[in-house]
């Protein structure tokens, strides 16, 4: 299965297998820069089908640390466009996507190798939906007002039209992790008594504004999908009837495809995530409960094998997979007998596999 292509809208994937995103932190305008170009054209000739760019903000204030990748200008425009260009001559035939998000109260952190978590200089106010903090490390977030919320749909909006003008064929929007859509859904984070709370249908109002807006401006020739988040593993969380209900709403506006994430909301639940495709339960029920849109699912996907079970008995339509990616780019190649993958590997190799 693994092997198989699969449409997608109105693209075709040559195969099942997708680089997640997977953050860098290592922007220092926003824009990608030397580190992304080599990084991203060693992925992009790893076979996979597609290759789906870092969580990339909105705007400034949208950045989870001040080296994260950022969509919002014409200067990190040219950036972009010229990144995909060069991934584009690198390997024209893999997928190009790019992922759009907002940090919310999970924003002005430092890279996670740094020693603190807290920014000590260059900090910037955080908003959220309702002026909580995320935990005792994090600072106190600004309660948005209905005109901070309407630029923040302008943003996400903004970034979707520059990411289609760099030549981009997938955009995936972030409404999971703990960023600022999950927080705005999950009861957890979201406690504000107007038409952006109250309720589950309130809670989940700006995730839909946003979801309209964008696919009104994406072109239906290329996929479009979200990162979503399929239960918060907490008791007064966001629950796994919660992201079926999401999903579904998301396939009515005609979206393509959603990555089926979990936790994040706060530093610690009880996810478990030292196991084997430990969101794959989740994905499952899901896909059952949903028509044409396609589901994957990410997670500790390390085996090939273990993915076209996944596939065969109807939890994904494809993976997506990252870290193996980030500790030998030849994944797919040195799994390329499990699964009849020998076909993507360039002939010009073909003579180490014999």
């Amino acid at each position: 299965m693994i092997s198989k292509k699969l449409k997608i809208g109105k693209k075709t994937l040559k195969n099942r297998l997708v680089i997640s995103p997977m953050c860098q932190y290592s922007s220092k305008s926003g824009g990608p820069n030397d580190w992304h170009f080599k990084h991203y054209s060693t992925l992009a000739g790893s076979n996979s089908a597609m290759l789906i760019l870092e969580s990339t903000a909105v705007n400034t204030k949208g950045k989870i640390t001040p080296f994260d990748l950022c969509l919002s200008n014409y200067q990190q425009f040219l950036k972009f466009k010229n990144l995909v260009k060069h991934l584009k001559k690198v390997n024209n035939k893999i997928l190009l996507g790019i992922q759009i998000s907002h940090s919310g109260r999970k924003g002005s952190s430092n890279a996670p190798w740094k020693n603190s978590s807290t920014l000590k200089k260059n900090a910037w106010k955080t908003i959220a939906p309702s002026s909580l903090k995320r935990s005792s490390i994090n600072s106190k977030p600004k309660e948005m007002t209905k005109s901070d919320i309407q630029k923040i749909i302008n943003d996400f909006k903004n970034s979707a039209l520059l990411a289609n003008k760099a030549g981009f064929d997938v955009l995936e929007i972030h409404m999971a992790h703990g960023y600022l859509l999950h927080q705005f859904y999950s009861p957890i984070s979201n406690i504000r008594t107007d038409a952006y709370g109250k309720n589950k249908n309130g809670r989940i109002k700006l995730l839909l504004e946003i979801s309209e807006e964008i696919r009104s401006i994406w072109p239906k020739n290329k996929i479009l999908g979200a990162r979503i988040t399929g239960t918060d593993h907490l008791k007064n969380g966001l629950q796994i009837k919660d992201g079926i209900d999401l999903t579904k709403k998301l396939e009515d506006r005609g979206f393509d495809y959603v990555s089926v994430s979990s936790g994040g909301i706060l530093p610690k639940t009880n996810l478990k995530i030292h196991v084997p495709a430990f969101r794959a339960k989740l994905s499952k029920k899901i896909k059952k409960n949903v028509k044409k849109i396609k589901i994957t699912t990410s997670g500790n996907l390390y085996d090939v094998k273990q993915i076209d079970k996944l596939i065969k008995n109807k939890s994904i339509d494809f993976a997506t997979v990252a870290r193996p990616f980030l500790k030998n780019t030849n994944w797919i190649n040195e799994n390329y007998k499990k699964n009849k993958l020998e076909k993507f590997i360039p002939k010009q190799y073909l003579r180490a596999f014999l």
